[in-house]
């Protein structure tokens, strides 16, 4: 009996564009002149990998680092007077800021607005380019909740905190990437598999998101279809949003890539920690391929719970983007352009027309606490190229192995091309309506999708029968 391929897919990539995806921003920096020096020129998985380094040498002797993105180099911030600490990462390759804040104070404040301020529709995080702690309130917050917040914040001092609004409300954006399917009482939960894994006992499994393997237990590869997975572990709310789902058949072939539509694949070579300030990739089956920057790592949302109407469910943690998603893209891939797995679409608040903030559970705390490890790949078809290796316009066959990166996607191109269908748009189905998607939990809410959902979609472009 052949075996069955699961390849991490996205159905109905849409035509965004190659150009504007593939080519990391040339962000303004937002350092002094201290951080200009002899630092060393590096790409961001490499910034990533001595921010690691310097922080296990240096501890919270370190008040934070970013990429700084035009000049190439990793910024790491100090607390004025620590000469010791700015030899140190100078000679490391870093440049060096000497800021106010240190990494004590900074989580004292988060401290405090954990216990002050847990109000449904907030979130917070450390953002290391401003030294400071920036809270971010959506549009539920307000009246005597905005009031206790606005106090807290300044209960901080003006030099430790900002307060913003978000337009959006802050929720669980269930599915996107490959789309997953569990029936359960009051309709169709519909979520999307993130990075294909091997678990500790060495059996083939999946990552998704936490919130997805709470709300069921056995998941399909298509809309009516028998069930091919099983949730081993699920944290939400909590200390994070993930899922261990291990594959029913333990011959199943999980290669480790990214499906990016139209046969089109980016190799996952490893998982890394995102460093704020660097350039990282989306995939998700509603919105398709978008790019944005890293805002803030450690942070705290505080989504309205959605068993409890008088409740919050807390998720701690996660890695904060200006990255755009929308319903439907829960669960999905976030990358690097060189293939490395950074985190799973968590939730978060706006649209890919108005932007928003979007979180995502870093891949690297899901393997730890699971005891998984990214698989070692499959065969591809032909050659991967990384997410940012365009081919130039109309050329796909330049680039490596004759595929295209994971953004290439040209204004002409064709949705339906990719394996697996289009996506609906909505994250959960509503009550008593399986084909209806937008709501987020099966029976509730917003059952009106704004997307064409496929009953058909299967794990993975190159799925043999």
């Amino acid at each position: 009996m052949p075996k069955r391929k699961a390849a991490i897919a996205v159905g109905g990539v849409a035509a965004l564009g190659a150009a504007a995806l593939l080519l990391p921003h040339a962000n303004a920096s937002q350092d002094d002149a201290s951080a200009a020096g002899t630092a060393k020129t590096l790409k961001a998985a490499d910034a990533s990998d001595l921010a690691a380094q310097l922080q296990k040498a240096l501890g919270d002797a370190i008040a934070g680092s970013y990429y700084d993105s035009a000049r190439q180099q990793l910024v790491v911030n100090v607390v004025s007077g620590d000469d010791n600490v700015i030899v140190q990462a100078k000679k490391a390759g870093a440049a060096v800021r000497q800021v106010e804040n240190s990494t004590a104070e900074l989580k004292a404040a988060a401290g405090t607005l954990r216990t002050k301020a847990t109000i449904p529709g907030t979130a917070w995080a450390v953002d290391p380019r401003t030294d400071k702690v920036v809270v971010t309130a959506d549009s539920t917050v307000t009246g005597a909740k905005w009031d206790r917040l606005q106090s807290t914040v300044r209960s901080l001092g003006s030099g430790m905190a900002t307060l913003k609004k978000s337009g959006g409300t802050f929720k669980t954006f269930v599915s996107g990437g490959d789309a997953i399917f569990s029936q359960v009482q009051g309709g169709t939960v519909r979520c999307s598999l993130g990075f294909n894994v091997k678990a500790s006992d060495g059996s083939p499994a999946f990552l998704t998101a936490g919130h997805c393997g709470v709300a069921a237990k056995d998941w399909s590869d298509s809309q009516n279809g028998q069930p091919i997975a099983t949730v081993d572990q699920a944290t939400f709310p909590g200390n994070g949003d993930f899922s261990l789902v291990k594959y029913n058949d333990p011959a199943t072939q999980a290669p480790s890539e990214v499906n990016t539509g139209n046969g089109q694949t980016v190799q996952i070579n490893q998982a890394v920690d995102a460093t704020v300030g660097e350039t990282v990739f989306r995939m998700g089956s509603t919105t398709g391929l978008h790019d944005g920057q890293v805002t803030g790592l450690d942070a705290t949302v505080n989504f309205q719970s959605e068993t409890d109407p008088n409740g919050v469910d807390t998720v701690t943690g996660l890695i904060q983007t200006n990255v755009c998603a929308e319903a439907g893209d829960s669960g999905g891939s976030l990358f690097t352009q060189d293939g490395g797995a950074v985190g799973l679409t968590s939730g978060g608040s706006g649209d890919c027309t108005n932007g928003g903030e979007t979180f995502f559970q870093p891949v690297t705390t899901a393997l730890q606490a699971t005891g998984a490890t990214l698989g070692d790949g499959g065969a591809g078809a032909g050659g991967q190229a990384g997410a940012g290796d365009q081919a130039g316009a109309g050329d796909p066959s330049a680039s490596a192995g004759g595929q295209a990166g994971a953004g290439d996607q040209s204004g002409a191109g064709d949705p339906s091309a990719s394996a697996g269908g289009q996506a609906g748009a909505g994250d959960q189905s509503g009550a008593g309506d399986p084909s209806a998607s937008g709501g987020d939990q099966a029976g509730g809410g917003d059952p009106a999708g704004t997307g064409e959902q496929a009953g058909g979609d299967q794990i993975g472009g190159s799925d043999t029968p």
